[in-house]
């Protein structure tokens, strides 16, 4: 009916049932187990939730299940012998059964549809395109039925679902009645201008149309036009009666399809004698109930489908969704039978808690992540407010009562070590009835006079479910009252006689009226997925640890450095098991070892190995001591190693200085001195002139010793002086002497010789130069006051041209020349004298080669403009510069690298020079002309920061240099016209919440997610894929997933925007009653910027541009955040430890008080504990370092003689949308410090990337060839496609 218009993403998964189910993207995981509705959802293939959810009403019509299993092999053929020429095997059957025995017996979460739309003749891109479902439920049918030809299931279909409809028309003159009956598979009844089901079935079967005035009737026995009425009536009843919504309707006056939203009732139970034609029958005769209401979510340009479904025989195990919608009888009831059968619970002993929760669970065993919600269902207090102050979190108290407990299912329940039976528990739910019991009865004889709803809630109430494709929900009965109207509304009822009754062996049976084959396929498939489980478990529970022996050590420059290249040893370990586990797998791998084993968490830093805590509770798992995949352990005996007492901890640290002395050149020989000159140019950019005149040396010390002990370990005397490089200067500012430059170092002052090397932040790959009184009387250095001034000697001024031929060519074919410069020669000297000096093909000047400089990276810089000189073209002397093959630009020109179709890899964009003044259509132009293209659908976009093609260059009249366009930009020639003016295209991403897996966390640890940090920033720092990302939450790595992209008039209002990001196929599993229940973050190069709110604000009026990227983030409660309202992440530290509790999200309203005393006021209150107790202090995740929030005094104004009000909100917290504030309590916390050990981690890694940055870091070959010419391509829209299913002939 609408063809592709419902284009969903395809999900990857995991099937078992089928050949061709989609396999799961990491390590091949396993089929999730029935979640614990025990009911079996469907894989979505991209498009088939329409499918998805009639299958799982066929499925839950017990008759029709029956009917279809009834057919056996001798009937429908085997599956085995559908490619045997002249087998009639009947494959949609077949594989209908199969699918259905999968859903009902093998142990999985959710079950492919595969083998079965390959069974219709499905196409891959069939499964991406979704289609109605009243057109699905006739075209299978009528499948089913032609497959069916010659069996004895041949009219098992017409039996159950076809009815009689018969249409009279009177003569008003003579009497004569016309008849005309039809068939029908579903009644389709009007939406528009109709309030119910009942009113819209009295129009269609009581009420008349006359036929009177210029539209008459002629009558057959009159032979004229006379006046006459027709009617309609239902002349046979079938026992499942389907209702067909028409929601969608055409607007002729806007020509456009809308969606009919309005409120349309229809009732559980109907009567359909009134529009019967034989209506003198019982009226169970005539009686429906509701058993299915298919649902579809979205617009008329799409949308989503599930299914309301209730439970008939009770195969699932329904329980109420919420507690306090449960009707009063029954908690009454219930607390009425714990007060008698319960002994007094100790509601101030955790111990007795658990205890008796436990011991009330049938299974007596409570999953660890919902352990935390019954504590606050049994005494209306959570674990953090009531127990944790004491106790500390739950997992530790409940490894430090092990005697009690125990983890039992890999560690995913807690159970009792002694499981004494209850001596009363409560009355049995559906799902925990004996299949010879009735439902209907309760076990105390007393219960039905006091809990008259019960009955009622339990046998009609308490099995409906909310089936959303691998999802399954328990749902209420009058939850279906919210489907009457609005986006999310019912389009799909099927009802069934109330004389159809269901056999008691039928109830609570998976396998009732199941052929014995396919229970046998299931046993078979359980015990297999079980398997592949046990094994997946065991391989997701190994880490690799890296053993570091201590004979194999030696203490050197504050930290560990190898004696010998092969010092590491590898051990795969399960981290399920203990430290001492550990200690004894080691023992009996060294077993030479003698005396203590101390296994402490080591680290490679730069200057070595150092070593921070040691474990030493041999009872704690290695997940819970923090011990993760790639982690370092140092073995040794926790005191020596070889002698040399080792210190440990994060504030030992040690440091790798680059230690700098004069090296004037007169104790050595010429050659010995021009090496070191190139060793020093080359491995030194941190200083101006690391050249002659200096040489240095890399040396570690401890960061915790101090400048003066620094000075002692180096052999110098008291009076020299010690200088770290002047940050003062400008990079490339030209020092004394013609274009020799000079560079400048402070002098530490004598009182920093008693601190620290980290209180004078000093860092890894820091200079520090060391002068002896005597090395002033040289020319090299000048003191002037506490500034160093290093002179780059005269004999230093030259540059060093290296020849890049084309293809870039092999280390022997790149020759090196050092040329003469000075700073006021122009370049095109230089490169005639490098040329001549090369000897070189005679070439016209400048036509041929071109100098260019080469950034840290190796990347090459655009050519430098050769009308200009050393000086002014900004080329420091002692550098090198390349020759390349190319053009050099002219004063007036731009040097402007451009790709087709997409963003280019580096090294592999093309090159072109243009005038300044050209326009953006020339340039264009100029780019189609150099690649071989045509045509006029092509425009421009400029690349962003993040090296991601961005917006269009809409004004493609404007000039380059009226654009800023600057020399060395990248351009992309992207095919198709420029977007509309007014519309916005946005991208959308899905935020995937890593704390949604587990609500409370056993063992709680802050760094062991499965991948490391430096993983995570290595894959989004890589790009690996463009479909997942990893974003900065709260200073954690979170998920998130591409969902596609929007077009949107920026005119729009936010709530618009949401309900079209819903109907995006990717985020057809996001469940949103309302837009209320999303939130939409701006992202800013992978990080969530700001939360976009104002339901009825305008996009323009939100300032949203074309190409802005958006997050969606579901939320389980409604949110409407106000202007000044802030979204923040708390995290409360764990007292006596470097870490914190998991974050919790927290709105603070700032709307009146955005000072640091209402946010303190707000979290107090939160927390229920005393303002005044609270330390405060924000995470700057991009620099890992915390800013302590305090009550603060700023500037009184003269003039106005008031004081500024304090506010966190602008310098200098900036508090947004996202911030991570964290907490201590300084009643039980004694540790002011914030900082984790996982902020010092990345504190090292971005010492080492500065230092990698400043070292150069190895060079990108770039060649400057240019790459294979390729056109972009665009995806078009495809053609609507008809439904329709392949059957062969049977006849």
């Amino acid at each position: 009916m609408f063809g592709n218009l419902f284009e969903e993403e395809v999900e990857e998964g995991f099937s078992l049932t089928s050949s061709r189910g989609r396999v799961a993207k990491v390590g091949d995981e396993p089929p999730a187990p029935r979640g614990r509705s025990n009911l079996c959802g469907i894989k979505n293939q991209g498009g088939t939730c329409y499918l998805n959810s009639l299958l799982q009403t066929l499925l839950f019509t017990p008759e029709f299940r029956e009917e279809l299993f009834s057919l056996g092999a001798d009937e429908l053929g085997c599956l085995e012998d559908k490619e045997k020429p002249g087998a009639k095997v009947r494959v949609i059957p077949l594989e209908l059964q199969r699918l259905f025995a999968s859903l009902l017996l093998v142990d999985q979460q959710s079950a492919s549809t595969a083998d079965l739309t390959d069974s219709f003749g499905w196409n891959n891109s069939e499964g991406t395109n979704q289609h109605d479902v009243q057109e699905l439920n006739r075209i299978l049918f009528s499948a089913l039925e032609h497959s069916l030809v010659g069996t004895t299931g041949t009219t098992f279909i017409h039996q159950l679902y076809h009815g009689t409809i018969v249409n009279s028309i009177v003569c008003k003159e003579c009497g004569n009645v016309s008849q005309r009956q039809e068939d029908f598979l579903d009644l389709t009844v009007c939406v528009c201008g109709v309030s119910s089901l009942e009113e819209a079935l009295w129009n269609m079967f009581v009420e008349e149309e006359l036929f009177e005035g210029n539209n008459l009737y002629r009558c057959a026995q009159c032979d004229r036009l006379v006046t006459a009425a027709k009617s309609a009536k239902l002349k046979k009843l079938p026992p499942f009666m389907t209702m067909s919504l028409l929601r969608f309707s055409f607007d002729y006056a806007k020509c456009e399809r809308y969606k009919e939203t309005g409120r349309y009732s229809f009732p559980l139970t109907i009567n359909l004698q009134p529009f019967c034609e034989e209506s003198d029958g019982d009226d169970s005769d005539y009686s429906y109930e509701l058993f299915s209401v298919i649902i579809h979510k979205g617009g008329c340009y799409g949308g989503h489908y599930h299914v309301h479904i209730r439970d008939i025989d009770q195969l699932g195990q329904w329980e109420p969704p919420e507690e306090e919608h449960k009707p009063k009888t029954q908690k009454k009831f219930k607390e009425e039978v714990k007060q008698v059968c319960e002994p007094k619970l100790k509601e101030d002993d955790p111990l007795s808690v658990i205890t008796a929760i436990i011991a009330q669970e049938p299974s007596k065993s409570v999953l660890s992540d919902q352990l935390g919600q019954k504590i606050m269902n049994k005494i209306g207090s959570s674990w953090s407010k009531k127990f944790r102050k004491h106790c500390g979190p739950i997992g530790k108290f409940l490894q430090s009562h092990n005697d009690v407990f125990m983890l039992v299912s890999n560690g995913t329940r807690v159970a009792l070590k002694t499981n004494p039976p209850c001596p009363v528990t409560e009355p049995p739910g559906p799902a925990e009835q004996t299949p010879d019991s009735d439902p209907s009865t309760p076990s105390d004889p007393g219960a039905a006079e006091q809990q008259p709803g019960l009955e009622h809630e339990q046998t009609q109430g308490s099995h409906w479910f909310d089936l959303n494709d691998s999802t399954v929900t328990s749902i209420r009965e009058s939850d279906i009252e919210k489907q009457f109207q609005g986006k999310e509304s019912a389009y799909m009822l099927f009802y069934r006689k109330t004389q159809l009754h269901r056999p008691s062996e039928a109830l609570n049976n998976l396998q009732y009226k199941v052929p014995v084959n396919f229970v046998q396929m299931a046993q078979e498939e359980n015990i297999k997925v079980q398997k592949l489980r046990e094994e997946f478990e065991s391989t997701n529970n190994t880490v690799e640890l890296r053993l570091h022996l201590a004979p194999s050590y030696r203490l050197e420059n504050g930290a560990l450095q190898p004696i010998s290249k092969e010092q590491n040893a590898s051990l795969s370990f399960d981290r399920r098991k203990t430290v001492g586990d550990l200690r004894l797998a080691i023992y009996q791998m060294q077993e030479l070892w003698e005396g203590d084993m101390a296994l402490t968490v080591a680290r490679s830093l730069p200057a070595g190995l150092h070593l921070y805590n040691t474990v030493t509770d041999d009872c704690v798992s290695l997940y819970s001591a923090g011990i993760c995949t790639n982690s370092d352990l140092f073995v040794w005996n926790g005191r020596e190693v070889c002698g040399a007492t080792v210190l440990t901890g994060a504030e030992w640290e040690p440091v790798l200085l680059n230690v700098v002395r004069p090296f004037l050149g007169e104790d050595g020989d010429q050659e010995e001195e021009e090496d070191d000159r190139v060793a020093c140019e080359e491995g030194s950019a941190g200083f101006e002139n690391g050249g002659p005149g200096l040489k240095k040396e890399a040396r570690g010390f401890a960061g915790a010793a101090t400048l003066g002990q620094v000075r002692e370990a180096l052999g110098e005397p008291v009076e020299s002086l010690l200088c770290q490089e002047h940050k003062g200067r400008k990079r490339g500012e030209q020092g004394a002497g013609e274009g020799g430059g000079a560079s400048g170092w402070r002098v530490f002052p004598p009182d920093d010789m008693q601190r620290t090397l980290k209180e004078l932040s000093l860092k890894d790959g820091d200079a520090l130069l060391v002068l002896e009184p005597q090395s002033f009387d040289s020319s090299v250095f000048t003191l002037n006051g506490d500034v160093v001034t290093v002179t780059t000697p005269s004999d230093c001024r030259w540059l060093q041209v290296e020849l890049r031929p084309h293809g870039g060519g092999g280390e022997e074919e790149r020759r090196k020349i050092k040329v003469p410069a000075a700073g006021n020669m122009l370049l095109c000297e230089v490169k005639q004298r490098a040329i001549e000096e090369l000897q070189l093909p005679e070439q016209p000047p400048g036509a041929q080669y071109c100098l260019r400089q080469m950034d840290c990276t190796g990347k090459l810089l655009p050519p430098v403009c050769e009308e200009l000189s050393v000086r002014d073209a900004g080329v420091r002397l002692m550098t090198t510069l390349t020759l390349c093959p190319g053009n050099a630009p002219k004063a007036s020109q731009l040097f402007l690298h451009f790709s087709v179709g997409t963003a280019p890899s580096a090294g592999m964009e093309m090159d072109i020079l243009v005038e300044k003044t050209c326009t953006v259509k020339e340039c264009l132009k100029a780019m189609l002309d150099d690649v071989g293209l045509d045509g006029s659908c092509w425009h421009l976009r400029r690349l962003d920061w993040c090296e991601d093609v961005g917006e269009p260059i809409m004004n493609e009249d404007a000039s380059l240099s009226e654009l800023k366009i600057n020399n060395g930009e990248t351009l992309i020639v992207t095919e198709g016209q420029l977007p509309p003016k007014g519309f916005l295209k946005l991208s959308v991403w899905l935020y995937l919440d890593p704390r949604s897996n587990s609500e409370v966390s056993m063992d709680f640890n802050p760094t062991d997610n499965g991948h490391t940090e430096e993983q995570m920033l290595e894959a989004v720092t890589a790009g690996e894929t463009r479909s997942h990302s990893l974003l900065m939450m709260a200073g954690n790595m979170a998920e998130m997933r591409s969902a596609g992209h929007v077009e949107i008039s920026d005119e729009a209002t936010l709530e618009d925007l949401k309900t079209q990001v819903l109907t995006l196929p990717a985020l057809q599993d996001v469940c949103a009653p309302t837009t209320a229940f999303m939130r939409v973050w701006q992202l800013e190069g992978r990080s969530l910027e700001r939360i976009l709110r104002g339901q009825q604000l305008t996009l323009k009026k939100l300032k949203l541009t074309n190409g802005t990227e958006l997050c969606v983030q579901q939320l389980l409660k409604e949110e409407e955040l106000g202007l000044k309202d802030v979204m923040l992440n708390v995290k409360m530290g764990v007292p006596g430890e470097r870490c914190f509790y998991p974050l919790e999200e927290l709105v603070w309203d700032a709307t009146r008080d955005s000072s640091p005393r209402s946010l303190r006021t707000c979290l107090a209150a939160h927390y229920g504990l005393s303002p005044d107790s609270l330390l405060l202090a924000k995470h700057q995740p991009d620099k890992h370092t915390w800013e302590e929030v305090s009550n603060w005094n700023q500037q009184v104004s003269k003039k106005k003689k008031k004081r500024k009000a304090e506010s966190l909100l602008g310098a200098p917290f900036h508090l947004k949308d996202g911030d991570t504030i964290g907490l201590k309590n300084l009643l039980i916390d004694n540790n002011r410090d914030f900082l984790t050990l996982e902020d010092e981690r990345g504190q090292q890694r971005l010492r080492e990337q500065a230092e990698q940055r400043r070292k150069g870091g190895q060079a990108a070959g770039s060649d400057g060839v240019r790459p294979q010419k390729k056109t972009g391509s665009t995806k078009s829209r495809k053609p609507e496609v008809a439904l329709s299913i392949n059957v062969g002939v049977f006849r």
